[in-house]
């Protein structure tokens, strides 16, 4: 039985290329007819080896091998995927920082407006503080004023009495010497009658004692 290259092909599946290899090789018995190319195939079963041949064929031609530059090509595109991912993930983290900080900047604006407005009602609550206690101040002094007034026309010593201590200032006395002599004085008005007592004031009284032995220093 004789098959043309295309039927061989067919019916044995292997490429045309094969074939030619083959019959260049002389590994396949073949005529030519009329320029047609004719291979000769005996009636029997398939040759084991030529079905091993067409599935290695097969094989080679589904699966080719595994090259070093096809490593560094598959490396180098892995390598170009990560990089664009750093920079998708960096771009990521900027945007976030970026929107962190400002975030950060409209809290402090905020604060600070807060603190201005504070300080402002802090300042004018001082105002009205110093302004209460100005005016307070004013009308204790008046009072004070208007007390001591009374006092004075309520206390007027008779005629011929004085107060010790302004008569101890009319002296030219220290300090210490005054306070001396003022001792001695609170120490003895409950039993000298020449000393007077009144509102918790002593007072003397020149024109009916001598007060010589206690105004001695």
């Amino acid at each position: 039985m004789r098959l043309t290259i295309d039927e061989y092909s067919k019916q044995f599946k292997m490429s045309k290329e094969m074939i030619s290899s083959k019959l260049k090789s002389k590994k396949l018995d073949y005529i030519i007819e009329d320029s047609i190319t004719y291979i000769m195939v005996k009636e029997n079963p398939i040759d084991t080896d030529i079905k091993k041949e067409a599935v290695t064929e097969k094989k080679a031609i589904l699966k080719p091998k595994t090259t070093v530059a096809t490593v560094i090509a598959l490396y180098q595109r892995e390598n170009t995927q990560l990089k664009e991912k750093i920079m998708q993930l960096e771009l990521k983290i900027d945007k976030l920082i970026g929107d962190k900080e400002q975030m950060l900047r409209d809290e402090r604006d905020k604060i600070e407006q807060l603190y201005s407005k504070k300080d402002e009602q802090l300042k004018n609550i001082l105002e009205l503080v110093n302004t209460k206690m100005m005016l307070e101040h004013q009308g204790q002094t008046i009072h004070e004023v208007e007390t001591i007034e009374e006092d004075k026309q309520k206390n007027v010593p008779e005629p011929g009495i004085v107060e010790l201590k302004d008569y101890l200032k009319t002296l030219n006395l220290k300090s210490y010497q005054r306070k001396v002599i003022k001792r001695r004085f609170l120490s003895v008005y409950d039993n000298d009658i020449r000393v007077l007592h009144k509102d918790g004031k002593l007072y003397l009284d020149f024109s009916k004692y001598d007060y010589s032995d206690l105004l001695s220093y």
